[in-house]
């Protein structure tokens, strides 16, 4: 495996359209050592690869990405582990925090869990203005 020289301008490498990830694969994508991945997932619990039944470290796309913004964090802006948890810890809570707003807007629209029933209602209605 060559080593990975990364131009600081270049965008985010591509991660290939697949459910799982070996640790290999992942060394690749990320640019780092698979030692450098397994340190970082001692440091960081967010980060959780399932293990195959043969004990291989399986990672999701989650991961992956995860991975990279660890790598962001502590190559590019210079960040301590420590302080790439904590900030890792602030993009999660805001994440969550987004993503809870969307689902209060969503909850707003559709006020029902099954707004099907009450969309065909108005189709309905609709047909029968239109006959």
């Amino acid at each position: 495996m060559g080593l990975m020289v990364e131009n600081p301008a270049s965008p985010e490498p591509e991660i290939p359209d697949k459910l799982f990830f070996r640790i290999g694969e992942v060394s690749q994508i990320v640019g780092v050592e698979p030692y450098v991945l397994r340190y970082w997932e001692s440091e960081f619990k967010t980060l959780s690869p399932k293990k195959s039944g043969t004990g291989q470290r399986m990672f999701r796309r989650k991961d992956v990405e995860l991975l990279l913004e660890i790598k962001r964090l502590l190559y590019d802006k210079k960040f301590t582990i420590e302080g790439a948890r904590l900030a890792l810890s602030e993009i999660l809570k805001n994440v969550r925090n987004s993503t809870n707003r969307s689902r209060a807007a969503q909850a707003e629209l559709f006020p029902s869990q099954n707004p099907l029933p009450q969309i065909r209602q108005e189709v309905a209605d609709i047909l029968k203005l239109l006959v």
